[in-house]
């Protein structure tokens, strides 16, 4: 079964077989994505992290696939009904939808009116009346009467007959399959509002007359469609393209009933039992059929749909987590409120607690100056250089406030900035905050917060479970496993793409190391609290319960800066310290002189220092390190100016040009908040001056944009915007509603480059 799940992987991937079971055995060993992906490069071929995270999802489904092959075999075995040709359906199945259709009929299942019909003695009945249609059924079927078999009369008989039949269709493996290729190839999703519903469901209410093909609905709108019907607004239907335009069509049979009577060689010849059998091909669509095939695709497209939102929000999450870090410098966070104050965290370089407070400096009291003063102070006391600022209530008149402290103090040389607070209440409230700062408010612990992620992002944000972050498309309306298990990938692909200083790590950080669990994170916490900052990286065995595979997993994500060997400093691996030393061997200097040293680096030939263990990918990757140790992968920190007396929808006009930062990217467009309290959106077809297939090609999250506003709408609260800078606001939609909007049956809009209204209506709800 390895060398079937091998090759499938090595065909969908364009890569040779042992690539794939190299990788499979490093995983099956215990290694992480991040080690396989930086230190395994020989083995696997030069495969990078998104390639290994596809294998290793497509590795667990096939695996599943695989056991459950193995048990509908067994089952099927048991009940001695398994011939050479099943087996050989069941061997060459290639999905689990394809294995379940096959299983089907020898499925154990409740005592159903077929198997009781087959209990009476009629199983011949509905096997004559199939296989020679000018048999006539009543007459056939008085033969089949019988008080002692529980068939009272000619009309039991035939119906008993009819439910075998139906039964022996429904189950039919290679007829379901067609039918549900049929299906999904030209069937709709239709929707209708509740009766009832309309004034409560309003937000749904482009979804109220809505119809488009199965196959090609996006991912928001089925997520919408699926939000609507839970929540009581909505309708849901799947229908034939012939039932939607003609609803009500006799006894005229629809092309899956065709289908159905086709396979079983059921025709309308005029014959005594045609009109018998064309009634049960009829019943067994209806009745059993359709309603399997609809749960199926219902399901397909609803997994499909929260696979898509997954990605989003896994994209988003990499962006976010990934965004540049002020570094290490002193910052003032500011967590802002109006009656409640805005509460004052002051953290050194290192993202220490230095200093609290609580100025009100707003309505109703109104402290302006004396906040002012507060702030200069603390500022001055603890050499502060920014001002973080969270994006929550009352950001814009914080932000003001900052301004002013600028302006009156500038020989403090502070610079603001506001940065999204998007979990920090979740941070707050948290186990590890209440053990970090147990004397300190919760709302205090939300300015720390705020001021450490303008320090570094990714070390502030992994201390908060992602789903919290909100930067996903309908998040909460998918399997939060599935997202669960995506956003830790995520996070465990960003932590190991910058590495950790593990001298000033915290334990949420530590846990994303690859080898490492929360577990291992507070004994290397507890050891260096003990013990003092490590010196070297050979001091991580020390610690308890930290073993040699876990040094070999972790070892060349953390750095141990100002230790006693430079190279802790940077990603090579221990492993490799050896090739380390034949390259300064060969130059006859010590590590001191070489490393950041890429005039001599450069003249080295990375094959002249390979051997059996060591290839050309590994050691070239050791002399960029050495040119460039502890390289950070994230870009520039560079921050969005928010244009002066703009704070709010209402001083909003068409045709303003603005910067702003990209909040969340979703398969539509991009929110982009502009610093009025409400992200306004880029449709897709805004953009860009081309045409763009996917909004994450253009911007990510945490970019600083320009836009200019295209259109505002106080009462709902909703801005477009777009980045064609170089075009008038007029030549494009005033209000997108866009090629993906909601279309009513029979009208055409696929022309009209435009976003729709529920998608506008979804702002709100996206940055939840």
């Amino acid at each position: 079964m390895i060398i079937r799940i091998t090759q499938r992987i090595a065909n969908e991937l364009s890569v040779q077989e042992r690539q794939i079971e190299a990788v499979v055995q490093l995983l099956d060993e215990g290694s992480t994505v991040p080690f396989i992906a930086r230190y395994r490069k020989e083995a696997t071929g030069g495969l990078d992290d998104i390639q290994l995270r596809f294998l290793e999802e497509r590795l667990r489904y096939l695996r599943e696939m695989e056991d459950r092959r193995a048990a509908i075999l067994k089952s099927i075995g048991e009940q001695d009904k398994l011939t050479p040709e099943l087996e050989k359906d069941i061997l060459e199945a290639e999905t689990k939808t394809r294995l379940e259709d096959l299983y089907l009929p020898y499925k154990q299942k409740r005592r159903t009116k077929a198997q009781i019909a087959r209990e009476a003695g009629l199983e011949p009945l509905a096997l004559a009346l199939l296989g020679n249609p000018t048999l006539t059924p009543e007459t056939v079927a008085a033969e089949y009467v019988g008080a002692d078999k529980g068939v009272a009369d000619v009309k039991a008989a035939l119906e008993g007959a009819r439910h075998i039949l139906m039964e022996r269709f429904a189950e039919d493996a290679e007829l379901l399959g067609q039918l549900r290729e049929f299906l999904w190839e030209n069937a709709k999703l239709v929707s209708r509002k509740v009766e009832g519903k309309g004034d409560e469901g309003e937000k749904f209410r482009d979804y109220f007359e809505y119809s488009e093909p199965l196959k090609t609905i996006p991912s928001h709108r089925a997520l919408a469609l699926f939000r609507g019907r839970n929540e009581g607004f909505l309708q849901i239907n799947m229908v034939l393209p012939d039932e939607e335009e003609s609803p009500d069509r006799g006894a005229q049979p629809n092309r899956c009933e065709s289908m159905i009577a086709q396979r079983f060689n059921v025709s309308d010849q005029g014959r005594p039992a045609d009109i018998w059998l064309r009634e049960t091909v009829r019943w067994a669509w209806r009745v059993k059929i359709f309603l399997h095939l609809d749960l199926d695709l219902m399901t397909q497209v609803r997994e499909s749909a929260e696979g898509e939102a997954i990605k989003v929000f896994a994209r988003n999450m990499h962006d976010l987590l990934l965004a540049a870090p002020a570094g290490p410098r002193a910052v003032i966070g500011l967590d802002p409120g109006l009656r409640t104050g805005v509460k004052v965290a002051v953290v050194d370089a290192t993202g220490k607690l230095l200093d609290t407070a609580t100025i009100y400096p707003h309505a109703p009291r109104n402290q302006w100056d004396a906040s002012i003063h507060v702030l200069a102070e603390l500022a001055r006391k603890h050499k502060a250089e920014l001002i973080s600022i969270g994006n929550g209530t009352a950001s814009r008149e914080t932000d003001k406030l900052g301004a002013d402290l600028i302006k009156r103090h500038p020989d403090l040389g502070l610079q603001k900035l506001v940065v999204s607070e998007a979990g920090a209440s979740v941070y707050s409230a948290s186990e590890f905050a209440s053990r970090e700062f147990p004397q300190l408010d919760v709302s205090l612990r939300g300015a720390v917060s705020i001021a450490r992620r303008l320090q570094d992002p990714l070390a502030e944000l992994v201390k908060i479970d992602p789903k919290a972050i909100g930067v996903g498309q309908y998040q909460h309306d998918v399997s939060q496993t599935e997202l669960a298990r995506s956003l830790d990938a995520v996070v465990e692909d960003c932590v190991n793409a910058v590495g950790v200083d593990v001298n000033t790590a915290s334990v949420p950080l530590l846990a994303r190391i690859s080898g490492l669990n929360q577990t291992l994170a507070k004994n290397i916490v507890e050891f260096r609290d003990h013990n003092g900052p490590f010196k070297n990286r050979r001091d991580l065995k020390g610690v308890p319960r930290l073993g040699e595979k876990t040094f070999e997993q972790a070892a060349g994500f953390l750095r141990v800066m100002n230790g006693d060997n430079p190279v802790d400093a940077s990603a090579v691996h221990p492993e490799s310290y050896p090739v380390v030393q034949r390259i300064l061997a060969k130059l006859g200097v010590d590590i001191g002189s070489i490393i950041g040293n890429g005039a001599v680096l450069k003249t080295l030939s990375p094959k002249e220092f390979t051997d059996e263990r060591f290839g050309l990918p590994t050691v070239k990757d050791i002399l960029a390190e050495l040119e460039k140790p502890g390289r950070d992968p994230r870009p520039e920190f560079k921050t969005a100016a928010f244009r002066e007396g703009v704070e709010d929808l209402r001083d909003l006009q068409p045709g303003m040009m603005l910067e702003g930062v990209v909040t969340n990217v979703t398969n539509f467009g991009a929110f982009v908040d502009i610093g009025v309290h409400q992200d306004g959106l880029v449709h897709i077809s805004a953009l860009a001056g081309k045409f763009v297939k996917d909004p994450h090609s253009v911007v990510k999250a945490g970019d600083v944009v320009k836009v200019k506003v295209l259109e505002v709408d106080e009462k709902r609260r909703r801005i477009a915007l777009t980045m064609r800078l170089d075009e008038q606001a007029a030549a494009l939609p005033a209000q997108p509603k866009a090629d993906h909007a909601p279309r009513k049956p029979k009208i055409k809009q696929e022309s009209r480059p435009q976003m729709d209204g529920a998608m506008a209506a979804a702002f709100a709800k996206l940055r939840q």
